[in-house]
């Protein structure tokens, strides 16, 4: 398997080779940035933790030059801050106990480009190599535009799979926009109480960006938090963290489904509940 970017890297941390550890996946979450990984797919991370029969694997798009910086790391140099997000979320998969983590390497404005194919090929690539049973990848509602091309590319290189070598589910998970909103029929929810010192720890690693002025590693976890809680009106909490998903796999199987059309669907079922709730309770005029 060869990658476009001479810079791409697939790292693994026992003693097998690379293709093995790809190999051994069952659980594929293909991510933009770094740390994007651990915000939105905890929930499959602490369930291959406990799972002898699952391993975990991590996959970055981008190389994460552009992050912005400040504090200690308001002097890095892109070159030094792409160096430093790698080692950082290499600490994170090393902790988490992935099978393997990968590299692209691609800039932003690669992934964003609608004509460059390169990407498609490497996340084909990757998917031929895994044949993850379950893949996880940005939600088409989020408002990150290179998160919302990367969940583009990995339904267009998924599509190109012969249908027997698709995943049997791929979700859209929240990073930034969370899927709360959706209608509860329409979440896929996923645990994430499982391991809390691991969920600190895998998110707490990414130092250039906690000191460098973003604490995603709070917001996140306040996040789940929050969705435990406010998850359910009339019953008490089973769980006291939670993440909440989109199934896409049925935009994964048929060719002739838009991306944009899907998730209309799901914006109209929250349109119309919420108005049907309203009309429900309104005085009559």
């Amino acid at each position: 398997m060869t990658f476009h970017k001479s810079t791409a890297e697939i790292a693994v941390f026992s003693p097998i080779t690379p293709e093995e550890a790809l190999r051994s996946s069952t659980d594929l979450c293909i991510a933009a940035h770094q740390d994007d990984i651990e915000i939105m797919a905890y929930g499959a991370i602490a369930s291959c933790y406990d799972d002898p029969k699952r391993a975990f694997c991590g996959a970055v798009v981008s190389n994460g030059e552009g992050s912005p910086r400040s504090g200690i790391y308001s002097d890095y140099s892109d070159t030094d801050m792409t160096h430093l997000r790698i080692e950082e979320q290499k600490n994170a998969a090393r902790i988490g106990n992935y099978c393997a983590q990968v590299f692209l390497g691609f800039k932003s404005s690669e992934i964003k480009d609608t004509n460059n194919y390169d990407i498609i090929d490497d996340i084909h690539q990757l998917l031929l190599s895994c044949h993850a049973d379950t893949v996880y990848t940005h939600n088409l509602a989020d408002k990150h535009d290179t998160h919302v091309a990367v969940a583009l590319r990995t339904i267009e290189a998924l599509r190109l799979l012969p249908e027997e070598l698709r995943p049997k589910k791929v979700y859209s998970m929240e990073v930034w926009r969370g899927l709360d909103w959706l209608c509860d029929n329409d979440k896929s929810v996923f645990d994430t109480s499982g391991h809390p010192n691991i969920a600190s720890a895998i998110l707490g690693v990414f130092d250039s960006q906690i000191a460098g002025g973003k604490r995603y590693d709070a917001a996140a976890i306040g996040r789940r938090l929050a969705n435990a809680t406010f998850f359910k009106s009339n019953s008490v909490d089973t769980s006291d963290s939670l993440s909440f998903g989109l199934d896409i796999t049925q935009l994964v199987y048929d060719k002739t489904l838009s991306p944009a059309d899907f998730i209309r669907t799901y914006i109209s079922n929250f349109e119309n509940d919420v108005i049907s709730r309203i009309s429900k309770l309104s005085k009559e005029e």
